[in-house]
């Protein structure tokens, strides 16, 4: 093989290869002002709801069972340590430890402690309550 091919080919090889060397297709800031993209990521990183939390937690109650995950090798920690507060796959016991150690996992702890949110509550709030009256000429009726 002669040496000129072996310099071209090893100068395109680099080319293809190396990361970094070329000029960047679009603005640094451009997926800043773009909503549909805003909304995509906010919705695929968004936490489960605490009622959401709340119905597994009476679940695993009712069952009398903690909540476990057959072996996954996509989820961190092939699904092996899961935190039932946060619904979030951590990669080992340790970092699970510091998890139940931080702000976020004791708020959520707070947050799922406090009375589930119902229709009921939410029409109460709104002034939308049922009363049951007595019937205003009842004894009328009855005659």
């Amino acid at each position: 093989i002669p040496a000129p091919y072996i310099a071209s080919l090893t100068r395109k090889f680099t080319e293809l290869f190396t990361m970094g060397t070329g000029k960047y297709s679009r603005k640094k800031g451009a997926t800043s002002k773009i909503k549909k993209f805003k909304k995509k990521t906010w919705l695929c990183h968004r936490a489960k709801d605490t009622d959401q939390i709340q119905d597994e937690i009476e679940k695993s109650e009712e069952k009398g069972e903690k909540i476990k995950f057959a072996h996954n090798d996509e989820l961190p920690g092939c699904g092996q340590f899961y935190c039932i507060e946060t619904a979030m796959h951590f990669i080992d016991a340790k970092a699970l430890a510091d998890h139940k150690k931080s702000r976020y996992y004791k708020r959520r702890c707070k947050e799922l402690k406090e009375e589930k949110y119902t229709q009921e509550s939410a029409d109460f709030a709104a002034g939308m309550t049922r009363e049951v009256l007595p019937p205003a000429h009842g004894d009328k009726m009855k005659m």
